[in-house]
């Protein structure tokens, strides 16, 4: 076997496993080393980081990490890959440092290690989902690089008033800056997807506002973006308590009563949060 995996180890693995990629799990396995390594040099993983990968799959990217000197810990849903991801590791890399946990990414809540970079193919399905709950959960992360639905990447990398520009966009920028990194042929995969793939690049930030401040941010922005084409004091009208108290409220942040949600920033959101936090606060007994 050479250092990576190939098409036929790929499907070898496969057939021994008695695996059938499902779209269910967003399976689409990488099988090109090329592309492993444009991903890996992208993420720009050196030896002595920890890696974070989600959907580790086959483990064409695993290896492609592990090749670096870095050491890796996997999450993988799917219990057959999770039980032989270690057995691919130690017959193609012996003693390469891998961690694997058997489980949903969405109900992991921590990472042992600390983790700084997360680098993954995610599964497409969940693949925003699984990036904001990790962002929130693992703190350590610093950095990350994924490959992902290219709609979905280009929304993720988005800026305000920008066509593609929603709720994934604004929920993202609240853990720091977004940008695309790449493109990936649809022909790498096994089986080919029928959607197009692109590379997103992360840098973590400061967070803007506390916990409780993120969670109120974040219902104003899927109220904001579940009526999309209606203006502020419209969308707002049922979380702020009217169409009238809304006008006022917002005005209140120095936001626009008659701006939509796809002109705001993370921080012209959290502001209404903040300003309605203090509102209802004023109004307790």
């Amino acid at each position: 076997m050479s250092a990576l995996l190939g098409p036929a180890e790929i499907r070898d693995l496969a057939d021994g496993l008695g695996l059938q990629p499902t779209k269910k799990l967003g399976q689409n396995f990488v099988v090109d080393g090329n592309t492993v390594r444009k991903i890996v040099r992208a993420g720009r993983v050196e030896a002595g980081d920890h890696v974070l990968e989600v959907g580790p799959g086959l483990g064409s990217l695993t290896l492609g990490l592990l090749e670096t000197g870095a050491r890796v810990t996997a999450i993988e849903i799917d219990r057959r890959l999770a039980e032989q991801l270690p057995l691919t590791v130690e017959a193609m890399r012996p003693g390469a440092p891998l961690a694997v946990i058997t489980a949903d990414a969405l109900r992991v809540d921590e990472v042992p290690g600390e983790p700084t970079r997360l680098v993954a193919n995610l599964p497409y399905n969940v693949s925003v989902p699984v990036l904001l709950h990790l962002l929130h959960a693992v703190p350590s992360l610093e950095s990350a690089l994924v490959m992902v639905q290219a709609e979905v990447g280009h929304r993720l990398a988005a800026a305000p008033g920008s066509r593609v520009y929603g709720s994934p966009s604004v929920k993202a920028s609240w853990y720091g800056e977004w940008s695309i990194a790449g493109t990936v042929s649809r022909q790498v995969f096994w089986p080919v997807p029928n959607v197009d793939s692109v590379l997103v690049g992360f840098r973590r930030g400061e967070l803007p506002g506390t916990d409780a401040e993120r969670a109120a941010t974040f219902a104003l922005v899927d109220a904001a973006f579940g009526q999309r084409r209606k203006m502020l004091r419209q969308s707002l009208a049922d979380v702020l308590g009217g169409s009238q108290a809304a006008s006022a409220l917002l005005a209140g942040a120095d936001v626009d009563p008659t701006a939509r949600g796809e002109q705001l920033t993370v921080r012209d959101f959290l502001r209404i949060a903040r300003a309605h936090g203090e509102n209802a606060a004023s109004t307790l007994p």
